[in-house]
């Protein structure tokens, strides 16, 4: 798989990657421009414009990120749903004739080992 076809087929998870580490780099813009100022009133907007908009570029891309594991969990879902579907088709298709004799044939031995179990029990 090559680096392009990776990004169309990750999508999700690279833009959440991207917006989380844009808003870790806001968060710390915000943080350095706040630093260098000794006033609070020079400080509100790097809080504003770095802090704010840093939390939101994290929370999105957290949240691309687990769409995408979500995504994921479906598709195997989706898949073993289906395999249990042709399995549970397949059982159908057989004769009936071989399953009910397999089913007696099995409950006999569990019988018959019962009945010497009480024998030797007495």
């Amino acid at each position: 798989m090559t680096f392009s076809q990776l990004l169309r087929a990750q999508w999700d998870r690279v833009l959440g990657v991207v917006m989380s580490i844009a808003g870790v780099g806001a968060l710390v813009i915000g943080w350095l421009g706040a630093s260098r100022s000794g006033f609070p009133a020079e400080q509100i907007p790097y809080i504003l414009s770095g802090g704010l908009l840093g939390l939101c570029l994290v929370a999105i891309g957290t949240t691309l990120w687990l769409s995408a594991d979500l995504r994921d969990e479906w598709r195997k879902l989706d898949d073993l749903d289906e395999r249990l579907e042709e399995n549970t088709a397949a059982l159908k298709g057989r004769e009936t004739g071989e399953t009910a004799d397999l089913r007696t044939s099995s409950l006999e031995g569990d019988l018959a080992h019962l009945a010497q179990v009480q024998q030797v029990a007495r």
